[in-house]
């Protein structure tokens, strides 16, 4: 799976299908993402657009409201790929769900738990690997 810088400054992150609708196109924002807080209406905001990758096993439907592919108390291995504005990791698993990993740096490879899921994000602590910082 190719891999992808997220800016420390990113809002909001899901998917949606763009849609042709009277001669423009569209995208959807889940009533969700305003209600997180950190959008706001009638504001303007830079936005990109990836193609979506699915493994070969999945269908290549959209679901409308996917499950977070992780559960509490799952142990992943993970690579943290930048750093968030608090300063923790943040590392991406299946679908470009994201993984926040307090105390870690990018390049660090480590097994967390998933100590808490939200449908955008979950939260992890390291249970073994090997820091950057370490080395």
């Amino acid at each position: 799976m190719p891999s992808i810088e997220l800016p420390d400054r990113l809002l909001s992150l899901y998917t949606a299908e763009l849609k042709e609708r009277n001669g423009s196109y569209v995208i959807e924002i889940p009533s969700r993402e305003l209600q997180q807080g950190d959008l706001q209406h009638e504001e303007t905001y830079k936005i990109a657009l990836l193609p979506a990758v699915t493994a070969k096993n999945e269908p290549d439907q959209i679901q409308d409201n996917p499950k977070p592919p992780v559960q509490k108390g799952d142990v992943r291995v993970v690579e943290i790929v930048t750093i968030g504005q608090q300063g923790d990791g943040i590392a991406k698993v299946e679908r470009g769900y994201v993984v926040i990993v307090p105390e870690t740096e990018v390049g660090d490879k480590v097994a967390v738990e998933i100590t808490n899921v939200t449908e955008n994000f979950a939260l992890g602590e390291v249970t073994s690997g090997r820091s950057n910082r370490e080395q």
